[in-house]
């Protein structure tokens, strides 16, 4: 009678390699790995048709030749593992409509140039704030660089005579460019942080906004979460380099400053955004591919059998959800500001909220209004008005004349007054997209006085935004009404089974001072409990009759008392 761990030893030599003995021994003419029959039992895996499974022998050995390196191994096959998974997702997403920046140089502006003049695009773009903060930002770092290279070049020696002189104006100016860079890197920080944040989650609407600054045309690119990844962390590494660079000027006099670490440093945070810049353009990322190759990928997805996958179905349904439950709200093509800028009385509560937590009011209002991650409002409005402080502060702490040290401090003090203006850029945006009513009372120019609402009265304009967005729902990027009654209570909603109902009520553009008008908030046709009478609805009628007596009966009409029942 044959024992069971017989059979199991026969099962095993069948499924063995050919060159594999179970004695250790050579077999054609090659050494292979001893097991002894006490390890046999002991190594053997489940198998789902036999019930034991043999023992995979080249894995074994791999994993004992290569045992030094396997955390490499295992890291960089993790890493690729991850990088086709997220390609597997990539897939799924629909490509963008929007073509974002990179559209607009090779597209939009090309045509431009060659339909008008080049000094109408140039004031077409100064016009934007972020365009002229940007430009004030190159002119000085182009003065400080031309200062300091004219002083390390002997240039100036005419006019410094005196090494002690040519001292002062290089650590002047050099202090003065690491605080502009420091200070731009910072700013821009939030929003890298912010997109590696994307890139680890990789949500389809995370898909979405990152193609629209990463990828040509804002559609898919092969591989595209790696190349992503690659000049993300590229742009990390410019800003760490930066503030180390920051740190070996700050704390150490030029004297006493390592050359080698100021060289490294420099070096990486230069060559870093250059790499980065360069990489996006020569990889998949700056890169067209023809449209039938996307089509392509999409087509090998899984469907689940309703022509559509997995993420696209849900992005529908999340669609015919928002749809279905706003489908009873009217837009409100002239919104107004929700009483007037100084008007804090209106709400209490907001109003203290603006003046003690500005920064987290702000950012929470405008991620709720759609402008973008409430967290990166939140720390880039916060830098703007706390950083430039310390930078130029502590810029100041190795310059020995007094008069240039005060001066700095005043700068930094300066531009974080300047930087509230970060909210009326903001608020510019919102009355823009919303259609809200302009401030002419500054020379005509509503961005001139939104800007000086925000630089005199900062607490005052974030409260009537936060009053604003409250009055109002945000739906797809509009504002709607609330259903509200007179009273400010909720109205209801009509039921599916009630097919539809006419509801008016008086508009609320009527707070501008225009006559009450009525703005209707769900067009149907409402079926009371008298009409359900057989003779109205028996299938023997006419169409043409039912539809008649539809139109008849537009208006809501009260049921008849024999219907009630109590």
């Amino acid at each position: 009678m044959v024992s069971n761990s017989d059979k199991e030893l026969a099962e095993f030599q069948e499924h063995m390699p050919s060159n594999v003995s179970l004695d250790g021994h050579k077999a054609n003419g090659q050494n292979v790995l001893p097991v002894s029959m006490s390890q046999k039992g002991l190594l053997s895996d489940e198998n789902p048709r036999l019930g034991k499974l043999p023992l995979n022998i080249p894995s074994r050995l791999n994993f004992l030749k290569f045992g030094s390196s396997g955390n490499l191994t295992s890291a960089s096959a993790k890493f690729q593992q991850n990088a086709e998974e997220r390609d597997v997702v990539s897939h799924s997403i629909p490509s963008s409509s929007s073509q974002g920046i990179r559209g607009w140089f090779s597209g939009s502006l090309a045509k431009k140039v060659a339909r008008s003049s080049l000094w109408k695009i140039c004031k077409e773009w100064i016009k934007d704030p972020l365009n002229m903060a940007l430009l004030l930002w190159i002119i000085c770092v182009a003065v400080s660089g031309a200062i300091l290279f004219l002083v390390m070049t002997g240039m100036l020696n005419r006019a410094l005579p005196k090494k002690s002189q040519r001292d002062a104006w290089f650590e002047v100016n050099n202090q003065i460019l690491n605080a502009l860079f420091t200070l731009m890197c910072l700013y821009q920080h939030p929003k890298r942080f912010h997109h590696l944040v994307l890139l680890c989650r990789w949500k389809p609407e995370d898909v979405s906004t990152l193609r629209k600054i990463y990828c040509k045309n804002g559609t898919y690119k092969p591989h595209e979460w790696t190349h992503m990844m690659v000049v993300v962390v590229l742009l990390h590494v410019n800003c760490f380099a930066q503030y180390t660079l920051c740190g070996l000027n700050w704390g150490y006099k030029r004297s006493e400053r390592p050359a080698i670490g100021v060289g490294i440093c420099l070096s990486v945070a230069v060559a870093a955004p250059a790499i980065a810049g360069l990489y996006s353009v020569i990889s998949p990322l700056g890169k067209d591919y023809n449209s039938e190759v996307e089509l392509k990928t999409q087509d090998q997805i899984p469907m689940n059998g309703t022509g559509y996958s997995s993420n696209q179905r849900l992005s529908l349904e999340k669609q015919f959800s928002i749809a279905a439950s706003n489908k009873h709200k009217s837009v409100e093509y002239a919104p107004v500001w929700r009483g007037g800028l100084f008007d804090i009385w209106e709400d209490i509560a907001i109003s203290y909220l603006s003046l003690f937590f500005s920064f987290c009011v702000f950012g929470w209002n405008m991620e709720r209004l759609g402008f973008g991650n409430m967290y990166v409002h939140i720390a880039t409005f916060f830098l703007f008005c706390t950083a430039p402080f310390w930078v130029f502060n502590f810029a100041a702490v190795n310059i020995d004349n007094e008069t240039v040290r005060e001066v700095l401090k005043l700068t930094g003090l300066v531009l974080c007054i300047f930087g509230l203006l970060y909210g009326g850029f903001w608020r510019i945006q919102m009355r823009k997209r919303f259609n809200l009513p302009a401030n002419n009372s500054c020379c005509g120019k509503p961005a001139i006085a939104d800007f000086a609402q925000w630089l005199f009265c900062c607490w005052c304009s974030l409260a009537q935004e936060v009053r604003t967005a409250d009055y109002y729902d945000v739906v797809e990027g509009k504002l709607c009404m609330k259903q509200t009654d007179e009273n400010s209570q909720l109205t209801l909603s009509p039921l599916p089974r009630e097919d539809g109902s006419a509801q008016f009520r008086s508009s609320q553009t009527s707070l501008s001072g225009n006559n009450p008008g009525f703005s209707r908030i769900g067009i149907g046709k409402f079926s009371g409990p008298s009409r359900f009478s057989k003779d109205k609805y028996s299938p023997n009628r006419q169409a043409s009759e039912v539809e008649g007596e539809r139109d008849a009966d537009y208006l809501m009409k009260p049921p008849v008392r024999p219907s009630i029942q109590r």
